[in-house]
């Protein structure tokens, strides 16, 4: 718990687990451009455990600058345990890896249908025993995220304090906490007064996370709750110098102008020939298709030029179809 909570002191920037998103490609910009503690997107106890070969390339590289987070995901204790051990085996050594974390946040349909994610937080009983389970099993410090509940009755009864107070009693060394239930999904407006009531009773690192789009907004969050961390997500999306303006502030750096377009380009092509070199043109080129349209996003003319990267298949072409769009006059 110590050595997480000196990590955050450090640098309190958090970058969130996002499927499909947060992979080697984009948590090395992300690492770059300045985030502390960064999450991998979610992998599977059980694919883990059946040593699925897709499931363990989204782990970690031995040679990733950390400090990083993987995310598991499941609801059986056994299989739960088994999964942690083969990631700290796998990276362990590698020093890149300073915690584990149980996902009990999505609230995607597929992954509550199975018992796990943010269905967790309707079974105190068997979330407890998943973090026991996983502390247990490894040496690694192990976290949770989690919401507010699954609906808003969950918010009025404080559900997310009774429950976190168990989590770290079984184990949990941090805790992030999203602002909204599982039934808002990403709608409205993220609720951190919780998320401040747990940073003041709980005596583990609490990390706010939801609606950090821009460098006021994380400080008012930050000053709202005194929480250890802001975890963001979609807010890195297209945007990852929010993470270097963030960064900057808490290490007491001037700040710097917002990105030119030239700038703009020259990141989005980065990130499309580092997603090209680690997964092939194939692969890489539609994974960027999610990553994209937020480079461009706000610019005239944007809506047009998504639709014309939607459709291409060669790398060369989109980043033809980038430097025409971005490195126009204007």
């Amino acid at each position: 718990m110590n050595s997480i909570r000196a990590l955050l002191a450090a640098n309190p920037v958090v970058a969130a687990p996002m499927a499909g998103l947060t992979d080697q490609a984009f948590r090395e910009i992300l690492r770059e451009m300045g985030a502390g503690l960064i999450y991998t997107e979610m992998v599977s106890d059980m694919a883990l455990c059946y040593n699925n070969q897709k499931t363990l390339a989204m782990l970690p590289a031995p040679d990733e600058r950390g400090p990083l987070v993987v995310q598991l995901c499941g609801s059986s204790p056994e299989y739960m345990a088994r999964a942690a051990q083969i990631i700290e085996d796998r990276l362990a050594p590698a020093g890149n890896l300073v915690m584990l974390d149980i996902n009990m946040g999505c609230p995607a349909p597929k992954i509550v249908k199975n018992g796990e994610g943010c269905r967790l937080m309707q079974q105190p009983d068997l979330a407890v025993e998943l973090v026991r389970a996983v502390r247990g099993a490894v040496s690694l410090p192990v976290s949770v995220k989690m919401r507010l509940g699954w609906n808003d009755a969950d918010k009025e009864i404080k559900l997310v304090l009774r429950l976190a107070e168990r989590l770290v009693q079984a184990g949990a060394s941090a805790l992030a906490i999203h602002g909204r239930t599982r039934e808002q999904f990403y709608a409205g407006r993220a609720d951190w007064q919780l998320i401040a009531e747990a940073a003041a009773a709980l005596p583990v690192p609490v990390i706010g996370n939801g609606d950090i789009d821009s460098v006021a907004a994380g400080l008012a969050r930050w000053q709202q709750t005194k929480c250890a961390g802001l975890m963001i997500g979609r807010g890195f999306l297209g945007n990852p110098w929010l993470a270097r303006d963030l960064a900057r502030h808490f290490a007491g750096l001037p700040a710097l102008p917002a990105p030119s377009r030239e700038e703009i380009f020259q990141l989005a092509r980065r990130h499309l020939r580092r997603q090209v070199g680690l997964q092939g043109e194939y692969l890489g080129v539609r994974v960027m298709r999610s990553h994209l349209p937020f480079y461009i996003k706000g610019i005239p003319g944007a809506a047009a030029v998504r639709g014309k990267l939607n459709s291409l298949n060669a790398a060369a072409e989109v980043e033809q179809a980038l430097a025409e769009f971005l490195l126009a006059e204007v």
